[in-house]
């Protein structure tokens, strides 16, 4: 298999208003550069006409693989599709919607070659969202980056070496998150400032579930936090009742003091009831998560590939 210079990724989700704008500005930027590309365009269960779209580009550009899979995996599973089929030397991730102007490549790749880092983040002095998404993107980034204990750029605009995506291309848990696998494998890691502009054509994929569905995925796979959740406050409901048992048996026996009836005792009944529920729960959701690693569940599967 013969490298090349440049992969660029594209998850492409209900985009027919960009697709065609997005790849002509990309083989502009790619054709000053005087270097090898590709574009892999990865359509994550469009539900609009991107597929065609794709499909008309592909016979025009014979520079682009159209991956098309079998059904809405999300963001980072796609973009992790597109990584096994790129050959280059450095793979760009880009989002398909054109608020990051396809031209801020080149400060991925001067950066990088500045650097020589393994890792190239587009950041923005200010993201052109509406209020909403900018505070749950703000939110999501900010929680799972706290979860995970390190620093988490809120983009996914990237420059990656080779080598790093190998790494990451050997783990093949149903759900992935690519931030966290790149930040296991190096710590050398630059970043670009780069332009933001308001979307103009199409609607964002994500709304406020998804975004309480990728912070629990992530917890749940990358952490764990909710089974020392568990632990942490199993000892802390078993001090506090420990020590209220110990004040009512002292009360009672050496002061005589009548313990109290129905509503302290439905109380610790309720509490104490609700915590093993919660815990069972927890421990449930682990189970069902390793049930789908045990089987192998993979994170996308493909339709069709052109």
């Amino acid at each position: 298999m013969d490298k090349i210079d440049y992969s660029v990724v594209i998850p492409v989700y209900n985009s027919e208003g960009t697709l065609l704008e997005l790849h002509r500005r990309l083989s502009e930027v790619m054709k000053r550069l005087h270097c090898s590309y590709e574009f892999i365009f990865v359509d994550d269960g469009s539900i609009d006409d991107s597929w065609k779209l794709l499909q008309k580009i592909k016979k025009e550009d014979e520079k682009i693989t159209a991956i098309r899979l079998n059904k809405n995996f999300g963001q980072h599973n796609a973009t992790f599709c597109g990584f096994s089929f790129a050959k280059g030397n450095y793979m760009i991730t880009i989002d398909d919607d054109l608020q990051i102007p396809p031209g801020e490549i080149i400060k991925l790749i001067d950066k990088q070659k500045e650097n020589e880092a393994e890792l190239v983040y587009g950041t923005y002095r200010k993201k052109q969202h509406g209020y909403a998404r900018n505070l749950g993107t703000k939110y999501a980034r900010k929680s799972s980056g706290r979860v995970l204990g390190r620093s988490n750029p809120e983009t996914s605009f990237r420059l990656i070496e080779r080598e790093i995506i190998q790494k990451v291309l050997d783990h093949h848990q149903h759900f992935v998150y690519i931030d966290e696998l790149l930040n296991w494998y190096t710590d050398n890691i630059a970043f670009a400032q780069v332009e933001h502009r308001k979307r103009e054509n199409s609607k964002s994929g994500y709304n406020s579930r998804k975004f309480l569905s990728l912070i629990s995925n992530v917890i749940i796979y990358y952490t764990n936090i909710p089974l020392r959740f568990m632990v942490y406050g199993g000892l802390i409901a078993s001090a506090f009742f420990i020590v209220l048992t110990s004040y009512f048996v002292i009360a009672k026996i050496f002061f005589n003091v009548p313990v109290l009836g129905y509503t302290s005792l439905i109380t610790a009944i309720l509490f104490s009831t609700s915590l093993i529920m919660f815990c069972l729960g927890v421990i449930g959701e682990y189970l069902r998560r390793i049930y789908m690693v045990q089987n192998k569940k993979p994170p996308y599967s493909i339709k069709k590939i052109i």
